[in-house]
């Protein structure tokens, strides 16, 4: 497992233009978006929109880079090194755990970037914020690299894998309310929202960033009919997600389907 986990890291700090790229579309939605819809509308849910926009960027920046990472299982299993993991005498389940750490460490880590750019773009930070934020993320980004290793593990070809990214995540992301309130939606779209696992990951991100600014009464919460889902549902939300992803991967696992 700690092979695996230290193989993503050297392979997430060698490969440069991967980190470029993963900060780079975040930095675009919030500081051009942010700013274009601003001049438009100043306030969402009574906080200022770059503001409110920041918790959704941020979990776009480690959504994509926790795929990213996922996505290198089949990499290996082209290249062969999967198959020399699988023949080894460790467990399957230990490889997957240390592919999902890894994802972990490096989706983690950008999104400790996105707090440094998300200051400079004047998003109201603390210490406490920080913290929260990381605590958060390591639950968070532990879900969507499980959620990236159950769809890598069912493909063979890396570009098999980028085409069910862009059937999977960016469906994901945009019904998750990351970039729009969640109040006054059509019933069809609440029901998708509700039913989407990254709505659950983007309220507690939005209630951390909004608390830091003392606007923690103004974030819109996740709400089930009349039920307001507090923050550690949520949570716990995501790591059932998580959970329900690794049983569906390990399977998969197998020497044979190496």
């Amino acid at each position: 497992m700690k092979v695996v986990w230290h193989r993503e890291l050297l392979r997430f700090i060698g490969d440069r233009p991967r980190l470029i790229a993963g900060v780079a579309q975040p930095v675009l939605y919030l500081f051009v978006m942010g700013t274009g819809l601003s001049a438009m509308v100043p306030v969402t849910s009574g906080v200022p929109f770059r503001t409110f926009l920041f918790p959704g960027v941020l979990c776009m920046a480690v959504l994509f880079t926790c795929f990213f990472s996922a996505g290198s299982l089949v990499s290996d299993r082209e290249g062969g090194f999967m198959r020399e993991m699988l023949v080894a005498p460790v467990r399957r389940s230990a490889i997957l755990f240390g592919k999902c750490l890894g994802g972990t460490t490096v989706g983690t880590f950008q999104g400790m970037v996105m707090l440094v750019i998300g200051a400079i773009a004047g998003v109201p930070m603390s210490l406490e914020l920080v913290v929260t934020v990381i605590l958060e993320l390591l639950v968070i980004c532990f879900a969507i690299t499980a959620f990236g290793v159950a769809l890598a593990a069912r493909v063979r070809t890396i570009q098999g894998f980028m085409a069910l990214l862009q059937v999977a995540l960016f469906p994901m992301f945009f019904a998750s309310g990351a970039l729009y309130p969640l109040s006054g939606l059509p019933a069809w779209l609440v029901a998708l929202t509700r039913l989407d696992p990254l709505t659950y990951a983007v309220a507690p991100l939005r209630h951390a960033v909004l608390d830091a600014s003392g606007q923690a009464a103004l974030a819109p919460m996740v709400t089930w009919g009349g039920f307001v889902v507090p923050i550690w549902l949520d949570l716990v939300i995501v790591a059932a997600c998580a959970l329900v992803a690794l049983a569906v991967a390990l399977p998969r696992f197998s020497r044979d389907d190496a």
